[in-house]
């Protein structure tokens, strides 16, 4: 979990638990539950649900309001990795466990329990008591099965559950799992990642307003540049997060300074990714603004078949180039670190690696004249958004070591529209360096999983970077599984060593820093909030007040 100083909400939910070799049963779930429930559920034969306010306390708001910096076009949660959407569905689906984002630690969500052990293979998860969709039908294991075939299938989540051979619903309330691994001490938090629909949903209805059983429902749904996601409270969410008001309203706005406005305006009562360079304004004008450890990165991949990046000694020269330490001051205000390995040294699971990329230009110049390469020119794809700041920067440090680069600025869909499937036998991938950024933290924060997700057999090893050729990825791939396979985080951790010495050494992608992210809001408009280190805002717990209802 994150090592910085514990909020209320990281103190009560303690750290994670780890489960013991040979246990039949994982730890025990535990949820704080920092506010009063809410009304009694309706009854699901009821067609009338209740829609008298949730909220009843004095001074509470009507509505909750809040800018988001990232776009999505399809609320389907199968597969999603949308940043507005991922953090849509923590409010309006459940999963088995729930990942508390304060603290990375899984929770009990839709399971009674933790995960019983049968065998070394088996497990079984009871569910909770009672539930039912927002829509009023029963919520059976029947559709846990079904969210986890439906998830099995993506090309994302599909590798990220590879781990599970087969999953079955003995009855109504129980689901049985056959795995090839243990996964030790992350089978829970990986059991978190699937989100829980009804198996009767269709398609069409998944892609434009699925139901859930979540604390939220969505009413209107326009996650375009300058739309809005409205939401209603779910009056028949009966876990332990409730809506602590009748309405959330998101307005999704890209550009930091419209985002900026309206919270300095008080349209909103909070804004995700606050600017640096208006940091000042934003606590000048009242709200506060908080800079939470993440893992969010610039990262640069290299096309590991396209000469002379298929040269690792030129790969380490490129990022030997860049004076990390002058980026982040510059652009990132200090509120960043430099990368020492694939995680950030406050992670759990961290290894420093056994190769680290500090400012050495000389460094740079002899690795590239070893591999035979003298003046070099590439092209940079970089991404429009925040990363696009940085590439200037770069290109002139590699400048410095002879190399000449060519900035290209693409948005994300252009950036890899032909960098998402595999290329033909004999055909190279048309480009040279790209840089983006990324965070899959809001998945989790577990080793094997940030591993897997760009090292892992899928489109980044495959269609991306095409490292997953080479030698040293097969090597990683079986420690990978290794250390799936055992029982404790102490067998796991030196696998995941050698692995994160792999990929520093051969950086088919790899960070240039992590950087903090920054949250700001009005501390009277909403009570209990905590903001969250990865990408998307999270409101379970927390209640609008009546300092200003803009809605």
């Amino acid at each position: 979990m994150l090592n910085f100083p514990l909020t209320r909400r990281a103190f009560v939910a303690g750290t994670a638990a780890l489960a013991a070799g040979g246990a039949l049963t994982l730890a025990g779930c535990s949820v704080e539950q920092p506010i009063e429930p809410g009304p009694a559920p309706a009854d699901p034969a009821d067609d009338n649900a209740p829609t008298e306010p949730v909220a009843a306390q004095s001074g509470v708001a009507r509505t909750l309001t809040a800018a988001m910096a990232y776009e999505g076009s399809d609320p389907n949660p199968i597969g999603t990795s949308s940043g507005v959407f991922l953090a849509a569905g923590w409010h309006v689906f459940e999963g088995l466990y729930e990942l508390n984002m304060h603290t990375y630690r899984a929770e009990c969500g839709l399971a009674a329990d933790a995960p019983v052990q049968i065998d070394d293979l088996e497990y079984e998860v009871t569910l909770r008591e009672d539930t039912v969709f927002s829509d009023g039908s029963p919520l059976t294991s029947a559709d846990v099965v079904n969210a986890f075939e439906r998830n099995g299938e993506s090309d994302l989540y599909g590798a990220f559950l590879s781990f599970i051979t087969a999953v079955s619903a003995p009855d109504e309330r129980t689901v049985h799992f056959k795995l090839n691994a243990p996964m030790g001490s992350v089978l829970q938090e990986r059991l978190a990642l699937v989100r829980v629909f009804p198996a009767t949903i269709t398609d069409e209805e998944l892609a434009s307003k699925p139901v859930g059983s979540g604390p939220w429902c969505y009413e209107t749904i326009n996650a375009a540049d300058g739309g809005r996601i409205s939401f209603t409270a779910n009056h028949r969410y009966t876990g332990p997060w409730p809506a602590t008001c009748e309405r959330m309203e998101w307005s999704v706005l890209l550009d930091d300074t419209r985002r900026t406005d309206e919270l300095i305006d008080k349209d909103v009562m909070v804004m995700e990714a606050a600017p640096v360079v208006r940091a000042e304004e934003l606590a000048d004008a009242g709200a506060t603004v908080e800079w939470v450890p993440g893992f969010n990165l610039p990262f640069l991949m290299f096309n590991c078949e396209k000469p002379p990046f298929d040269d690792v000694r030129v790969r380490q020269a490129l990022l030997y180039a860049i004076d990390v330490d002058s980026l982040i001051g510059t652009y990132m205000a200090g509120h960043a670190r430099a990368a020492t390995s694939l995680l950030p040294d406050y992670f759990r699971h961290y290894h420093r690696a056994a190769t680290v990329y500090s400012y050495d230009p000389e460094k740079a110049r002899k690795l590239l004249a070893e591999a035979g390469v003298d003046e070099l020119a590439l092209t940079l794809r970089a991404n429009d958004n925040w990363v696009s700041t940085l590439a200037p920067a770069i290109a002139e440090d590699w400048k410095a070591v002879g190399v000449t680069a060519e900035v290209v600025l693409l948005d994300t869909t252009a950036l890899f529209a032909d960098l998402s499937t595999e290329p033909e036998p004999g055909t190279l991938l048309p480009f040279d360096v790209v840089l983006s950024p990324g965070d899959p933290s809001c998945f989790g924060n577990d080793a094997d999983l940030i591993i897997s997700w760009w090292y892992g057999d899928n489109v980044w090893t495959r269609a991306r970077s095409r490292w997953a050729t080479t030698p040293a990825f097969a090597e990683m791939a079986e420690l990978l599984a290794e250390a799936r396979s055992k029982t404790s985080e102490d067998e796991q951790q030196p696998l995941w060593n050698q692995c994160f010495d792999i990929i520093a050494a051969e950086v088919p992608l790899y960070p240039l820093f992590h950087r903090e992210t920054a949250t700001a809001w009005w501390t009277a408009q909403l009570d209990d909030y905590d903001p969250i280190s990865a990408t998307g805002l999270n409101f379970l717990g927390t209640t609008p007040m009546r300092d200003a209802d803009p809605i």
